[in-house]
């Protein structure tokens, strides 16, 4: 069984090295073979020599004894050896290997591992193809074909050549996870499990088993199972800086960011050269519009790795946070010219602005992509980003296919979405929050200053516009979406007990959020938490802020519903990628939302029509403000011209004057969202 990293991995010498460009590219001999021109004696010095790791006599050796004996094959590998562990450049001793060694698996193959650490792809190709021709059962041989097709993005290739590796070596754990990876890449998340748990039954001792099992269990969705087994990497090797940063993008997935923001760091103390935990750290603090700190770590991931798309991307959009759109447009094309395949980066082009006719060599850019053919991810990022174009261009049928086909490729990346356990969910909040129960722990909570003001709803029913409109207001200041509310239900959810709080942990909550609202208040009387899906906790909220000011979004249901099919979600929303989820979950927020209006006193919640706010502004706009109590302010009107960072996918809509260009917008898709008119 073998205990070797993976290529992507920090090397174990301790060079501080991926190991593929260390001595992953080495097929070292324990014992060195028959050589007619060598005496055993010697040759059995030179072993114990490479055996013990004292590489630096082994080359003053080995060019010695070349001196004589300059067509020994043997010799040259054993230099090679050397060379390589002392990190000198080995390739001249291993083409000599192989000229002297000509019928020599071995040979081929670790100069076919020299050539792929030059960079020399295609010779290291036809390397292990010898390798292979010479000895058709030559495990390594396959593995390593294998890494260096997934290195090149052949992805089909790639699976045959770990697959026929895992025959000859079924218990090899490393062969495992790179077949898991490599069908994680293409898509196959199931078949990519699987694999990732064969490798960690084959070695449950290895670090990089557990993390890629880890990967594998995040991108089908499953982030918290996926923190049990970045721990136990992390516990088995506390210095694995890339599982310190996966345990960071899990975090951040079920909106830990704070926690998330540890990881990177610890990540980035280990091996501060680490470009995507500089990009990753940059993103997290991104989300907590800590715009100043991201562009830092930007910079230096720039810094490391000037050609990167990746963090040219994040740059890009922490511009359009602020609204400058321009810049970061440019940005992007640097970012698709540095590497036209990013997907990432053509789709952020979209979204900068609206999409004219006049964009065709945009389209015709994402198109040539996909035609020749993306991993999946890819694929849905660039078809949900045609949609947009098409939406945009009024070309609706075109949009609406490549919308369709965005979400039935996202069914295949995330759990499938549980109705029945969505009613249950829904059904334990409203029998738990009874009138009673909120009346008794409202009037325990006093009134505590300064109370928040929230803004909820369904995704895409205006959440932002209004955030926008009210942090505005001087009086008044943004803290975007805080997951504060989410992290203190969800293990309610979890317990098969009753779903309350008592009033002692009730005051916890309480104090805490206080503490994480003065880090938003600005000096700001009122800060706005805009999480729309804090609707769940309601009950838990007025309880712990009896005076909050509660403000409940209402769109047209097919508005809501068809603007959250065309947006990419995270996969937590499982209900986001098919229209009868979608009408269903909607009928079940408004039951949850029928509940909190009878039970939560009256004027607890401020019912605000988006039509209505987008048709008569300044008539709602001071609704809202006479709701949370403050004086009237004609800046709040002028909401789009302010200098707050957004960061959801509204920023570019509300830098735009208030418009009623959304309302109605599902008339344009009728004949497609059948499963959604009864929501009418």
């Amino acid at each position: 069984m073998s205990s070797k990293p993976g290529r992507n991995e920090t090397c174990p010498c301790g060079s501080g090295k991926r190991f593929k460009a260390c001595c992953g590219r080495l097929q070292v001999p324990q014992q060195a073979p028959p050589s007619d021109v060598l005496s055993r004696q010697e040759l059995e010095s030179l072993a114990a020599l490479m055996n013990r790791g004292d590489y630096g006599q082994l080359e003053d050796r080995a060019r010695g004894l070349l001196t004589q004996s300059p067509q020994a094959g043997v010799l040259w590998q054993l230099l090679a050896v050397a060379l390589s562990k002392q990190d000198k450049d080995a390739l001249p001793a291993w083409l000599a290997a192989v000229q002297w060694l000509p019928e020599d698996a071995s040979a081929h193959l670790n100069l076919g591992n020299a050539l792929g650490r030059a960079g020399r792809l295609a010779e290291a190709e036809a390397c292990y193809t010898r390798a292979l021709t010479l000895q058709p059962g030559f495990a390594e041989a396959h593995h390593n074909l294998g890494e260096l097709r997934l290195e090149l993005n052949q992805l089909a290739n790639a699976i045959v050549s770990f697959r026929r590796a895992i025959e000859i070596r079924p218990e090899w754990a490393q062969a495992q996870r790179n077949l898991g990876k490599a069908l994680l890449r293409g898509g196959r998340y199931l078949e990519a499990l699987g694999c990732c748990h064969r490798a960690v039954q084959l070695a449950p001792d290895s670090p990089e088993a557990h993390n890629s099992l880890g990967n594998a269990l995040c991108r089908l969705g499953r982030p918290s199972e996926a923190l049990v087994n970045f721990r136990r990497a992390l516990t088995i090797q506390p210095q694995f800086a890339q599982a310190h940063a996966n345990l960071g993008n899990a975090l951040r997935s079920m909106g830990r960011v704070q926690e998330a923001l540890a990881e990177y760091r610890l990540a980035l103390r280990i091996q501060p050269n680490f470009v995507a935990a500089h990009i990753e750290l940059a993103t997290a603090l991104r989300i907590q519009r800590r715009t100043a700190e991201a562009e830092i770590a930007c910079r230096e991931a720039l810094r490391l790795e000037p050609e990167s798309a990746a963090a040219r991307i994040v740059l890009a959009e922490l511009r359009a946070d602020v609204g400058a759109f321009s810049e970061a447009a440019s940005l992007l094309q640097e970012a698709v010219a540095k590497d036209p395949q990013s997907a990432q980066g053509w789709a952020a082009l979209a979204r900068m602005r609206r999409m004219t006719p006049a964009d065709e060599p945009w389209l015709s850019s994402v198109q040539s992509l996909l035609a020749r053919g993306v991993p999946p991810q890819r694929e849905i990022t660039l078809h949900y980003a045609l949609g947009k174009y098409f939406d945009d261009t009024q070309q609706y049928s075109q949009a609406f296919a490549h919308f369709q086909h965005a979400n039935e490729l996202s069914k295949h990346s995330v759990p499938a979405h549980d109705r029945l356990g969505l009613q249950r969910t829904f059904e334990r909040i409203i029998e738990a929050h009874t009138s009673a129960w909120v009346r008794r722990s409202a009037a325990a909570a006093g009134d505590l200053e300064p109370q928040p003001v929230f803004i909820v709803g369904m995704l895409r029913s205006g959440t932002t516009l209004v955030e926008q409109i009210l942090s505005s207001h001087p009086n008044v200041s943004g803290a975007g979406e805080l997951t504060f509310w989410s992290h203190t239900l969800a293990p309610l959810l979890e317990s098969v007990q009753q779903l309350r709080m008592d009033a002692a942990s009730l005051s916890r909550a309480r104090d805490e959020y206080l503490a994480l609202l003065e880090q938003h208040a600005d000096a700001a009387d009122w800060v706005v938490d805009k999480l729309p899906t804090n609707f769940l906790a309601l009950g838990l909220i007025h309880a712990a802020f009896p005076h909050a000011r509660i403000i409940s979004m209402a769109r047209n249901p097919l508005d809501t519903c068809l603007s959250i099919y065309f947006q990419h979600f995270e996969t937590a929303n499982t209900y986001t990628h098919d229209l009868h989820d979608l009408a269903h979950y909607y009928r079940e927020y408004r039951r949850l939302m029928n509940h909190w209006r009878a039970v939560l006193p009256v004027g607890a919640i401020l019912e605000l029509p988006y039509e209505g706010l987008v048709a008569e502004p300044e008539k709602w706009t001071r609704a809202l403000l006479d709701f949370i109590g403050v004086p009237w302010d004609p800046r709040c009107l002028e909401f789009h011209r302010a200098a707050q960072t957004v960061v959801t996918a509204s920023k570019w809509q509300v830098r735009q004057p208030i418009g009623s260009a959304s309302v109605e917008r599902w008339r344009h898709y009728e004949q497609f969202i059948g499963p959604l008119k009864d929501l009418l």
